[in-house]
């Protein structure tokens, strides 16, 4: 199973995981049951936030993850407005009240807010002595944010940048990758099927995704995990409503791109030109 090393400090994780934004909104325990075949299958990599349904998605996998704690990489997000020193510690404690759990592997930033970076970072530090944390990172920050927070942090601190990335959204590769990859910090793609605006089956690149996919008795969406996650710095955390998406996007573990089907992808979603502000949802 394809491992990476999580930040230049961090454990070894799989390079596909599980993502939970508005799992809410699913059945509650087909989503728990999805969870669940994610675990089983290798998916151990299990991301959500605070933001994500106000705590919902986190009573979800605490629900899911109940006597396999140890399985388990779990990361969640603090919102900006609770990035305070005082405002991390309640909503960290929160956190791990709802996952059922006494630590975190990796708290991010969700995205860049008001208060300082030294305030949060310091947080962050407070409480991976204490260890409800073991590692944090940040969320949404470009490579201005990163530079800005490596030089408050120091080299080795920074253990991910959680990010868009999908293959109609190719901006990081421009410099956010390559800033990471010379720094030792993870990426972590949101969203790598985009949203809802995945290729359809019968359009040209759902068939050029579909006919990759064929020859190696993979699927479109395997397919597309697997272009993202090319690059030894990239891991993914695809959503799964119901234990076959699980299974479906465990199956990418399995993938490795020949270079013209790379090649072939890489042309048929160019990544355009860089733009001015990192894209985000």
């Amino acid at each position: 199973m394809p491992k990476q090393r999580f930040g230049t400090n961090g454990p070894e994780v799989v390079t596909i995981g599980q993502g939970t934004w508005n799992i809410e909104h699913a059945d509650r325990q087909t989503a728990i049951a999805a969870l669940r075949r994610g675990l089983d299958l290798g998916l151990s990599h299990i991301d959500t936030a605070e933001m994500y349904g106000s705590g919902a998605s986190e009573e979800i996998i605490g629900e899911a993850i109940a006597g396999r704690r140890d399985e388990v990489f779990l990361v969640s997000k603090v919102l900006p407005h609770n990035a305070s020193h005082s405002g991390m510690r309640a909503a960290c404690e929160r956190i791990l009240a709802r996952l059922k759990t006494d630590r975190l592997d990796c708290y991010l930033l969700h995205w860049r807010g008001s208060y300082d970076l030294e305030e949060t970072f310091g947080a962050f530090e407070e409480l991976k002595r204490e260890g409800k944390i073991l590692s944090w990172g940040v969320s949404n920050f470009d490579t201005d944010d990163l530079t800005e927070a490596l030089a408050v942090a120091g080299e080795g601190k920074i253990a991910c940048n959680q990010v868009l990335y999908h293959l109609r959204e190719r901006a990081i590769e421009h410099a956010v990758i390559p800033w990471c990859e010379r720094h030792g910090v993870a990426v972590t793609a949101y969203s790598p099927f985009g949203q809802d605006d995945f290729p359809a089956p019968g359009s040209a690149h759902g068939i050029l995704l579909s006919g990759i996919g064929k020859t190696y008795g993979a699927t479109a969406r395997q397919v597309a995990l697997a272009f993202l996650t090319r690059r030894s710095s990239v891991f993914v955390i695809p959503k799964a409503a119901n234990p076959a998406h699980a299974e479906d996007n465990a199956g990418a573990l399995k993938l490795t791109l020949s270079e013209r089907d790379i090649a072939l992808i890489d042309d048929a979603f160019p990544r355009g030109p860089r733009p001015r502000s990192l894209p985000m949802l």
